[in-house]
Formats: C-alpha cells, sequence, structure tokens
C-alpha cells in the first residue's frame, strides 16, 4: 500500500536565481508529485508537495541537493493540509 503524504517545503539558502523552481518542477514530474513551488520575499522557495510517501520523500531529498547552482543550507518538512487548488501537477506559483 502506498501511503498519500502531502507536506510543505521550507528551502532556505542560495536558493533563488539559480533555477531552483524549474528544476524542482522537473523533479516533481519525474516523480509523479503534485503541488506547487515558488519564490518568497525573504529569499527562500516553499513547495507544496502531495503524492505517495516514497515519491515526497524523494522530491524531499532531491530539495536538500537542488539544482547544479544552488546551495541548500535547509529543507524544513512539515505536514500539511490539502491544497484545493491543487490538481494533478506541479508548477510555479508567484512569489509571496
Amino acid at each position: 500500500m502506498n501511503t498519500i503524504k502531502t507536506e510543505l517545503l521550507l528551502i532556505t539558502g542560495s536558493v533563488q536565481g539559480v533555477g531552483y523552481r524549474w528544476w524542482m518542477v522537473q523533479a516533481a514530474e519525474r516523480l509523479g508529485v503534485d503541488g506547487w513551488v515558488r519564490n518568497r520575499r525573504d529569499g527562500s522557495v516553499e513547495a507544496f508537495v502531495r503524492g505517495p510517501a516514497v515519491a515526497v520523500d524523494a522530491l524531499a531529498e532531491w530539495a536538500h541537493r537542488g539544482p547544479p547552482a544552488a546551495r541548500v543550507v535547509q529543507v524544513l518538512r512539515t505536514p500539511a493540509e490539502d491544497d484545493p487548488s491543487v490538481t494533478r501537477d506541479f508548477a510555479e506559483r508567484p512569489t509571496v
């Protein structure tokens, strides 16, 4: 049985201006994870992820590495309530 997991990721470090969001969308699509990713005005990146637990865990592990130019300091993972605006895809959202 593959349990569905929903998490909010907060990624800090040098993660803006390095293609982080684009790379995360590609990784999430490969893993079959739904959700979104966006920059935050404080310089971090935030992502809502939902999917099979093994895929969400794999995306969180990817988030620790990020794209080649990123320098990730921390990935904070918190359980999240479902976001009804998320359908069956993974997309970039505007900065908040």
